[in-house]
C-alpha cells in the first residue's frame, strides 16, 4: 500500500461516484459502504450526521448476515488512494470525513491539488487488532469469502510479498474458487487464459516485468510456463479427496496459507528509508518502503522490488518518534534492534521518514498494550485497553513537544535491547531469508544519534 491505518468517513455535500455519504441531515439519506472489490453495501440511514461507527456496524452486519460471532474481525476504514485509517467504534464518520484534507496535509506528501481532488471512502474490511488465530475458528462461508477478497487483492496487488511456493498455492485456490472444481485439462487452460494470469498471481509475477528487455525476449514463455504450473496444480486438487472439494475448505485453505505471512492482517503505512551511497562522492539517496504494522511486529518492504528488507517482532525493538526540527526535516519512525557485523555484535537503528511517524509510532505502542494485557495486565474500566497513546489514526496531543529532539526510545519491560558498542548498522538493501533473532535489551539508556 501506500498508506497509514486507522480510518474515517468520506465526503458529503457534493456527490461522486466513490462517494459513501451522500448528505448530512435528520431525514434519511443514502450511505455507501463499500467491501473490498468495490461492491457495496446500500443503506438508508437517518441523522447520518452523527451516525456512529458502532450504529453503522449493526446495520452493515445485519445486510452481510454476519454472526456475532465474527463481528469484531472486520472494521470501519476511511480509505482513498492516499491515505488509510481505520476507525474506532465511537468515531462519527460524516464529521470525519469533513476533515479529510487536514488529515492529507498532516498525514503524507500529496501536493495540494492532490489533496484537492481526493475523495475518501467508507469501507468495510478487515480489523488490523483480530487475532489470526480467532480467524482460523470462523465456519460461516460469508465471512471467510470477505476475509479471501481482501487478502487476494492484498496478493495480487503485491502487497503481501511472498515465495513462489506460496503465490502458486495460493493461485490454484483462487483457480478452484473461481472457476470451480472437475474442469479438464482445455477446459481448464482456457479459462486460465481468459481471465488472465493477473487474477490469479501477483501483477508483478503475471505481467514479468517490463521495459525494453522484457520486450526484446517476450513474455509468452515465461506466461506459458505459469499457466501450465496452475494447470498442473489445478489438475493435483481435481484428483485428490472429493469430501475437501468444497468452498469453505478452499477459504479456509487460502487464509491459512496467508498467515504462515508475518505481514497478514498489517496496517499499511508509506515512507522512506536511506540507500546506502554509491560511491564516495555521492550521496544514497532514498527508498520507498511500505511499513507493516501488526499485533506481531513492524515489517518494512520494499515496495519496488516487493521483498521484505526488515522484519521485527515487538520485543526484539525500541522505537521513538521525532518532529521535524527544522526547515526541510522530516517526521521520523526510529526503530533499534540488536544485530550482527562480520560477527560481532552491533546495535542497528533504522529512521523511516514519513508525516505518518506519528500513526505508526502509535500503533506500535497500542500493539505492545493489548500484548501486555493478553499477558496479564488490568484494562481500563470501560473494558477498553489504558493506553499511553492515542492508538492508530487517532492522533493526539504528544508526550513531546514539536519541534522537540527525539529522546530516549521506548523499551518494553519483559525484554529490553542490550546495549552494545555503538557501530553503524550495516545495509539494509539486502533480502532477509529469516528473521534473525537478536539479543534482549537494557532499559534506561538513551540511543546515540548518528
Amino acid at each position: 500500500m501506500e498508506e497509514g491505518e486507522c480510518g474515517f468517513p468520506p465526503e458529503p455535500s457534493e456527490p461522486s461516484q466513490r462517494g459513501s455519504i451522500s448528505s448530512s441531515g435528520l431525514r434519511a439519506q443514502d450511505v455507501l459502504v463499500y467491501l473490498v472489490g468495490d461492491s457495496a453495501v446500500h443503506l438508508c440511514v437517518e441523522g447520518v450526521g452523527c451516525v456512529s461507527v458502532q450504529e453503522l456496524g449493526r446495520s452493515v452486519r445485519e445486510a452481510l448476515h454476519i454472526p456475532d460471532s465474527a463481528q469484531d474481525a472486520f472494521a470501519f476504514w476511511l480509505c482513498s488512494p492516499l491515505l488509510e485509517l481505520q476507525l474506532k467504534p465511537k468515531h462519527q464518520p460524516y464529521k470525519l470525513c469533513r476533515q479529510w484534507q487536514d488529515l492529507l496535509y498532516r498525514f503524507t506528501e500529496a501536493s495540494e491539488e492532490d489533496i484537492s481532488q481526493d475523495e475518501p471512502c467508507l469501507q468495510y474490511r478487515r480489523n488490523v487488532f483480530y487475532p489470526k488465530a480467532k480467524e482460523l475458528q470462523i465456519e460461516d462461508e460469508g465471512v471467510l469469502r470477505l476475509l479471501y477478497d481482501e487478502a487476494k487483492g492484498n496478493i495480487l496487488e503485491g502487497r503481501y510479498p511472498c515465495d513462489p511456493e506460496h503465490w502458486l498455492r495460493l493461485g490454484v485456490l483462487t483457480c478452484a474458487l473461481e472457476l470451480g472444481v472437475g474442469l479438464d485439462a482445455p477446459a481448464t487452460a482456457a479459462a486460465i487464459r481468459k481471465k488472465k494470469l493477473s487474477s490469479f498471481l501477483p501483477a508483478h509475477v503475471a505481467g514479468g516485468g517490463g521495459g525494453l528487455l522484457s520486450a526484446l525476449r517476450g513474455k509468452s514463455g515465461r506466461q506459458a510456463e505459469l499457466e501450465q504450473n496452475l494447470l498442473d496444480e489445478y489438475l493435483l486438487i481435481n484428483a485428490g479427496d472429493s469430501s475437501t472439494q468444497d468452498t469453505t475448505n478452499f477459504l479456509r485453505q487460502y487464509l491459512s496459507t496467508c498467515h504462515s505471512l508475518p505481514y497478514y492482517g498489517c496496517a499499511f503505512f508509506s515512507g522512506e528509508i536511506d540507500k546506502p551511497a554509491q560511491g564516495i562522492l555521492q550521496r544514497g539517496g532514498r527508498k520507498t518502503v511500505n511499513v507493516a504494522i501488526s499485533l506481531d511486529g513492524v515489517y518494512v518492504i520494499d515496495i519496488k522490488e516487493k521483498h521484505v528488507l526488515l522484519g521485527l517482532r515487538f520485543h526484539e525493538l525500541s522505537w521513538d518518534h521525532s518532529y521535524p526540527e527544522g526547515e526541510g526535516d522530516s517526521h521520523i519512525l526510529w526503530l533499534e534492534f540488536d544485530g550482527e557485523e562480520a560477527g560481532t555484535p552491533v546495535n542497528k537503528l533504522l529512521k523511516i521518514y514519513s508525516k505518518q511517524a506519528e500513526l505508526m509510532s502509535g500503533l506500535i505502542e497500542f500493539c505492545v498494550e493489548m500484548g501486555t494485557a493478553a499477558d496479564g495486565a488490568v484494562p481500563g474500566t470501560d473494558g477498553e485497553l489504558t493506553l499511553a497513546q492515542q492508538p492508530p489514526g487517532q492522533p493526539g496531543p504528544s508526550s513531546r513537544a514539536r519541534g522537540g529532539r527525539r529522546g530516549k526510545l521506548r523499551r518494553q519491560s519483559s525484554k529490553e535491547i542490550k546495549r552494545l558498542k555503538p557501530k553503524r548498522a550495516a545495509s539494509f538493501f539486502t533480502r532477509q531469508a529469516t528473521v534473525p533473532s537478536y539479543s534482549a535489551v537494557q532499559v534506561g539508556e538513551s540511543l546515540e544519534q548518528g
